[in-house]
């Protein structure tokens, strides 16, 4: 299938691993020309030179900028880089993230806001800046990352799910302002995902071991992914798939959604 995406700018936020990678990976293997945005130089350097790998066979381009996403001129300052780099920016994919488990009663002040700051106001920003363009254009696609727990909230992750479940509404609002514009803005809400954040030390697996009192890594993931219908964890190219859908041509009617790919977890028909 022809997603539409050869030549198409596009911003991936949290790119240096995971799904943001996996998304640049797509995207680039598409023939897209894809500004992948990271804070960390090391990671996204490797990242950027695979997803240079990626897009020489179908003529797409990858580029890196070093950026915390929260700094509050982020928005526009990667919306130039696109238009330095690619002139102009198509495809926006807001996907840094960061969690932590831990009960309620022992998240800092100082966490409820940085939570909503990486999760709600960053994303607020980056949009503010790119879809004007886009609907001056006719034509563009935003996709948040949020979370299962902005549906169903984790009480292991409370911060977390109240500003992921902010950015399904902020989703929301900016899908309803500019879908006649041309610029489809839609949400994806994945469960977890065998991927850094969950697989690295001291990642969510392992804090997970430290509530669930599971005796190893190898029980700890079981025990996670068979608390999905599916029976597994999801692979973070399994949620960049559908994410690279929703930026392409062949979403040309989906507006505001909010795509669970959870593997069944969240058990609603919304």
């Amino acid at each position: 299938m022809d997603l539409g995406l050869t030549g198409r700018s596009c911003v991936v936020t949290g790119a240096s691993s995971g799904i943001g990678r996996e998304t640049a990976l797509q995207l680039c293997g598409e023939g897209a020309k894809v500004l992948l945005v990271a804070r960390g130089e090391e990671r996204l350097r490797a990242a950027t030179e695979e997803a240079m790998r990626a897009a020489e066979p179908a003529g797409g381009v990858a580029a890196a900028l070093k950026l915390d996403v929260t700094e509050e001129d982020a928005g526009p300052r990667m919306v130039t880089a696109c238009d330095d780099l690619f002139g102009g920016l198509d495809v926006l994919v807001n996907n840094a993230g960061a969690a932590k488990w831990r009960d309620l009663d022992d998240v800092p002040d100082e966490d409820w806001r940085a939570q909503y700051e990486l999760s709600v106001m960053a994303p607020l920003r980056a949009m503010k800046a790119a879809i004007p363009p886009m609907a001056e254009r006719g034509w563009g696609r935003v996709v948040n990352v949020c979370s299962t727990a902005g549906k169903r909230p984790s009480a292991a992750m409370a911060e977390y799910s109240v500003a992921k479940a902010a950015e399904l509404s902020l989703s929301r609002l900016f899908a309803d302002r500019y879908a006649r514009t041309g610029v489809l803005v839609n949400a994806v809400a994945p469960g977890p995902v065998e991927a850094e954040m969950w697989m690295e030390p001291g990642g969510l697996l392992d804090q997970s071991m430290e509530i669930s009192g599971a005796a190893s890594r190898e029980e700890a993931l079981s025990e996670a992914g068979s608390k999905r219908p599916i029976g597994r964890l999801a692979q973070a190219s399994e949620i960049a798939s559908a994410i690279v859908f929703l930026c392409s041509e062949r979403a040309s009617y989906v507006a505001g959604s909010a795509w669970s790919v959870d593997g069944g977890t969240v058990q609603v028909i919304i």
